[in-house]
């Protein structure tokens, strides 16, 4: 990676829709070497690029975060185990008192009531879940806040 790979990283964190030759004239460079250094950063992981929906605009109401505790010997199958949920849009291994927090995107509250009661609360091995409803998202993604 060098200063030509963040600056299109930079611009395409701001505008995902940002096409090659605007891109290229931006940064004054053939709209080619744009799309070979893009072509470069997916193959090598650096980027994926892919549409983000909107929740909300797809019926998908309520958002919350979910810590979890689990038997120390069960959270890679537990973190594998949720992560396949079609309504945990993150799963991440934590340190501190969850050791696994879960991000789910569902209809309504009473969703996101049964998606704990059910999916997660019946997983051999979780101990306890906290769910932190929330209640306005400032920032969402990687790019700079709008």
């Amino acid at each position: 990676m060098d200063k030509l790979d963040y600056k299109i990283l930079s611009m395409l964190k701001k505008n995902g829709r940002l096409s090659n030759a605007n891109m290229a004239r931006s940064l004054k460079v053939s709209e080619g070497t744009v799309r070979r250094r893009l072509k470069k950063m997916t193959v090598d992981n650096v980027v994926r690029i892919f549409a983000v929906p909107n929740p909300d605009s797809i019926g998908l109401h309520s958002e919350a975060l979910i810590g979890i505790q689990v038997d120390p010997d069960k959270m890679e199958i537990i973190a594998n185990k949720v992560s396949k949920l079609e309504q945990a849009t993150w799963v991440t291994h934590t340190t501190g008192t969850y050791d696994i927090f879960l991000w789910a995107a569902v209809e309504s509250t009473e969703e996101l009531g049964k998606f704990i009661r059910g999916p997660i609360g019946t997983i051999p091995g979780v101990r306890r879940t906290e769910t932190f409803v929330n209640l306005k998202i400032v920032k969402r993604g990687h790019g700079p806040r709008n």
